[in-house]
């Protein structure tokens, strides 16, 4: 890469932020698919993966009925998620760990949904087809950060929902998106054109969190 280009970069890398309202104005599918395949080029577990294809899946979900379903769905496995977790923090409490703000966003999603995909245009389920060792989830990280730096640059609005892990639990959303249930680990995202500009992002100094050693 050239100078031009690694400025672009640097470019895209920092203008990348949460969109969490979408206009309803849905992207032409070109640009969609543009996203897709730089999420299919993200890093996979090469030893796990040789020999089976395809290991990585893709389901666009518009917004309509089959996203109304998938927002019931959504608020069935966050319920049940919720009564797991419950259960887990009425036990010895774990060094570190801070249960009641995501039960409150759980509780939330148990009662309406995810509220960006109520406007968002897609929902954007990826597949990562589990393997030993188990790498799904490092796998589904590189791949939805590859597409959230291409939606970056492409001015699309990005909202990465990683409550869709919850789903990897939920047949019935397994059958709702055309997946083998118990085959694939499940990440996901949001995706339009934003709604309003992305703020401004404040990074600390690098001396505060850089030592050389």
């Amino acid at each position: 890469m050239n100078r031009e280009e690694n400025r672009s970069l640097d470019d895209v890398i920092a203008r990348r932020r949460s969109i969490r309202a979408f206009k309803p104005e849905a992207p032409p599918e070109t640009l969609v698919e543009r996203v897709i395949l730089a999420g299919l080029q993200g890093p996979y577990a090469g030893l796990v993966e040789r020999g089976r294809a395809p290991y990585r899946l893709f389901r666009v979900v518009r917004q309509g009925p089959l996203m109304t379903r998938v927002q019931e769905a959504i608020k069935e496995q966050a319920k049940a998620s919720l009564d797991q977790l419950k259960g887990e923090m009425a036990g010895a409490p774990r060094p570190g760990e801070g249960g009641a703000p995501f039960l409150k966003v759980l509780e939330g999603f148990a009662e309406s949904g995810i509220p960006s995909l109520k406007n968002a245009p897609f929902f954007i389920v990826v597949a990562e087809r589990r393997g030993i060792p188990p790498v799904e989830f490092e796998s589904l990280a590189h791949c939805l950060e590859n597409m959230w730096l291409k939606a970056t640059a492409l001015g699309l609005g990005f909202q990465l929902l990683t409550v869709t892990k919850m789903l990897s639990e939920s047949p019935g959303f397994f059958d709702l998106v055309n997946l083998e249930y118990g085959q694939f680990l499940l990440n996901g995202c949001a995706l339009g054109y934003p709604q309003y500009p992305p703020s401004e992002k404040d990074l600390p100094a690098m001396k505060d969190v850089v030592e050389w050693l």
